[in-house]
């Protein structure tokens, strides 16, 4: 098979790999496309070191299965699937309660070194992390189920209902499918802080309200009728934070689900003083990627317009350099295999 391999900073380039064998708990899956995540995009420019020379990166996956190991059940050949990347030890205390992601054994698929990720054209998964999707679909739409069940998992963390007003900070993709989440859960008053025109406008064509921060003041009265009491804060920096203490209410919860900076500067009084509570959300449970796998396989029209570029593997490290470099403005670009064809 071919595969799109790490191989240092800044370096990427398409290789023949041996085709993975699938094992007994296993299923190998016929990649049909997979979306760069900042995370990938991260890893590939180094700023991270979390990405090691000769690793397979990948983990927005929707496939087909091909077949499973010796002596184990699972989807029927030819199924539509996408995969939960994230592997726990199913055993702990989080994992027996369902906190799945608070596992502290858990490995990410595409992100571990040792576990081959899906920037190639076949993957190999435990059996138990596939999940069926619809075959009514676009196919491609399965390419979001990963990045939309981490939005979904942050308003679940912020035990966000309709009553809330929510807040978002930051309309990247993953502010993008913190937005979706407020949809499913019937949250109607949501106001969405970003900084790129382009992502405002996008935002707009999926019917939410959005502005440049230097007018959050003014739109988050106009919108939300008054600060809100949920946010999340898809960016993870000082300036973001900071966006979410000023216009949040007196015992709001903060989510804080974006990693754009390892260590922040908190304002203690406004916690303390305002009783207000900050969460971390980290990936997903897996019955949030789950249920979101559900949704998407329901058919969810509003999802054509967050893929706005497909690419051969074959260019995909010139899809990476030109991301790293910002001369690509693309939403979420998907590489796509010849069996997506």
């Amino acid at each position: 098979m071919n595969a799109l391999v790490f191989e240092g900073p800044r370096q990427m380039a398409l290789m023949p790999r041996p085709d993975p064998i699938p094992e007994a708990g296993e299923t190998l899956i016929d990649v049909l496309g997979t979306g760069i995540c900042g995370s990938d995009l991260h890893g590939y420019t180094g700023s991270t070191g979390r990405r090691f020379a000769g690793q397979i990166m990948g983990h927005e996956t929707v496939g087909r299965v091909r077949r499973h190991g010796p002596n184990t059940d699972g989807p029927s050949p030819g199924t539509l699937v996408t995969f939960n990347p994230l592997i726990s030890c199913r055993r702990c205390e989080h994992c027996r309660i369902g906190a799945t992601n608070a596992c502290e054994k858990h490995r990410v698929i595409g992100v571990d070194p040792a576990l081959d990720g899906s920037f190639a054209d076949s993957i190999v998964v435990p059996v138990g992390n596939v999940v069926s999707l619809s075959d009514s679909i676009p196919p491609l739409h399965g390419t979001l189920v990963e990045p939309l069940a981490v939005g979904y998992n942050a308003l679940d963390r912020a035990t966000a209902t309709p009553d809330d007003r929510v807040l978002i900070v930051g309309g990247g993709p993953i502010g993008q499918a913190c937005a979706l989440a407020t949809r499913r859960l019937g949250i109607g008053r949501v106001l969405v802080s970003e900084i790129v025109e382009d992502r405002r406008t996008l935002l707009g064509k999926l019917g939410f309200e959005t502005t440049p921060p230097d007018l959050l003041t003014d739109r988050i009265d106009e919108v939300l009728g008054g600060p809100a009491t949920k946010v999340i804060d898809a960016v993870g920096i000082d300036a973001s934070l900071e966006d979410a203490f000023d216009h949040s209410t007196r015992r709001s919860v903060i989510v804080l689900v974006g990693m754009g900076a390892r260590r922040l500067s908190l304002p203690a009084y406004s916690i303390s003083v305002g009783e207000r509570t900050l969460v971390g959300s980290y990936c997903y449970t897996e019955d949030n990627f789950r249920s979101t796998a559900d949704w998407v396989s329901a058919g969810q029209d509003a999802l054509d317009v967050l893929i706005d570029t497909t690419v051969p593997l074959a260019e995909g490290a010139e899809a990476f350099r030109s991301l790293a470099e910002g001369t690509s403005f693309s939403n979420k670009i998907v590489l796509t295999s010849e069996q997506a064809a």
